[in-house]
């Protein structure tokens, strides 16, 4: 299951599931449209495997976990791989930020995403395992530059990764494992929208390739990691 899979990293790295063998994937987003796209790119990349778009507001699930919980299979269904990959970006001055802004920031980065994992806890885990992976940003990466106008946005991302830390703990006996990757610069457009005239050195398909794998292999090497990812220093 990935979230934020109408555009950018979300909807290349659908795109990389769907390109492998026997892969049911799970694609979230609240654009019908772009889902609708997504499908059909995806619908003749391996035959053996199949996307199921899910057009879904994550900041319902805060109210009403029905609205996903109720679209998924039957009591066999099985999670193996969670990538909270929806986002939300404001660029804009601590001061000048108004509160529907934050909260906004806050339910997209950090708040929906944890409720989302509560919510399939029941289908997460036992013998064969699930892997969920939360993606930050090198904004909310202790030690690394920070940059004016993503105070709110950065907070909430770096919220997401302690959560990450917190839950992998809580979640061991449950055979749930816990990553976080906190992405530097991406070409996608929620960049471009937050930052016009610039160029990041990576687009979002490389980057989609790197998840995706990240994602299929890590737990078996780290769990509870906050990972950067990142071509600038620091």
């Amino acid at each position: 299951m990935i979230t934020g899979a109408s555009r950018g990293i979300g909807f290349e790295t659908v795109k990389y599931f769907a390109r492998r063998k026997n892969m049911q994937v799970f694609a979230l987003s609240r654009n019908k449209s772009a889902l609708g796209r997504l499908a059909t790119e995806c619908a003749g990349l391996n035959k053996s495997s199949v996307v199921k778009p899910l057009a879904v507001d994550l900041n319902q699930l805060l109210t009403d976990p029905a609205i996903l919980i109720k679209r998924l299979p039957g009591k066999n269904f099985h999670l193996d791989i969670l990538i909270n990959n929806a986002g939300f970006l404001v660029n804009k001055p601590f001061s000048e930020t108004g509160m529907d802004e934050i909260l906004e920031t806050f339910n997209v980065n950090c708040f929906a995403p944890s409720m989302l994992i509560r919510h399939l806890l029941p289908f997460m885990g036992s013998l064969t395992g699930t892997h969920i992976v939360n993606i930050s940003s090198m904004g909310g990466y202790q030690g690394s530059k920070k940059f004016a106008g993503l105070a709110w946005y950065s907070s909430a991302k770096a919220a997401m990764a302690c959560m990450t830390e917190c839950l992998d703990e809580e979640m061991k006996e449950r055979n749930i494992v816990f990553n976080c990757l906190a992405l530097g610069s991406v070409q996608t457009e929620m960049l471009k929208d937050a930052f016009p005239g610039y160029t990041a050195p990576l687009n979002a398909a490389d980057m989609a390739e790197f998840v995706g794998h990240f994602s299929l292999t890590a737990h078996r090497f780290m769990r509870g990691k906050i990972v950067p990812v990142s071509l600038s220093n620091p």
